[in-house]
């Protein structure tokens, strides 16, 4: 994403790069992330190379438009967020285990992530669930309308508050969705 972004910049403003060899190291992380990020057999991208594992940061991919979000595979990683991590609404960050592969008592959701899922799903054009979605997280603000870093079993507000990451993607999932109701 870095590489792309600079390449973009350069381009955009004229300024001096090794466009050509930026390209390339770019499209080599692309095709490594695809070829070793993706796990066929669970049909998802996964936390790590060679996992299994799910983590919620893999929403980020089709919001930094590493993959687009009606990909396949992109699609398929999606819902296997939807059904492993997702409780209603409310996303966890992965599933924590211990050394010897058992859970870890729930540490609470990431409001952050939720957001994210918001947005993923208005891109890949799942404008009522995403709606549905956002507004359901509007009920886990305070009465200030501020969110904490997490969200516990019960609704309780968890970890730093207010949590500036959260508002961020709290704003470009609404826009984003405002944009596509339109």
């Amino acid at each position: 994403m870095v590489l792309d972004r600079a390449i973009r910049l350069a381009y955009q403003r004229g300024l001096p790069a090794e466009e050509e060899l930026w390209i390339g190291q770019r499209d080599a992380i692309y095709r490594e992330v695809m070829e070793k990020g993706w796990n066929a057999q669970k049909e998802s991208f996964t936390q790590h190379y060679g996992s299994d594992a799910l983590d919620a940061s893999l929403l980020l991919m089709p919001v930094v438009e590493f993959v687009g979000p009606t990909d396949p595979r992109w699609l398929s990683t999606l819902e296997r967020i939807h059904n492993e991590l997702t409780h209603d609404t409310l996303v966890d960050r992965y599933k924590a285990t211990d050394a010897d592969g058992s859970s870890i008592e729930e540490e609470g959701t990431f409001s952050v992530c939720s957001f994210w899922l918001v947005e993923c799903l208005t891109r890949a054009g799942r404008l009522e669930e995403a709606r549905l979605a956002l507004e359901k997280m509007f009920s886990y603000a305070n009465h200030l309308g501020l969110y904490a870093e997490k969200i516990g079993s019960s609704g309780e507000a968890l970890g730093n508050f207010p949590h500036a990451f959260t508002h961020l993607s709290l704003i470009t999932a609404a826009v984003r969705l405002d944009r596509a109701l339109r």
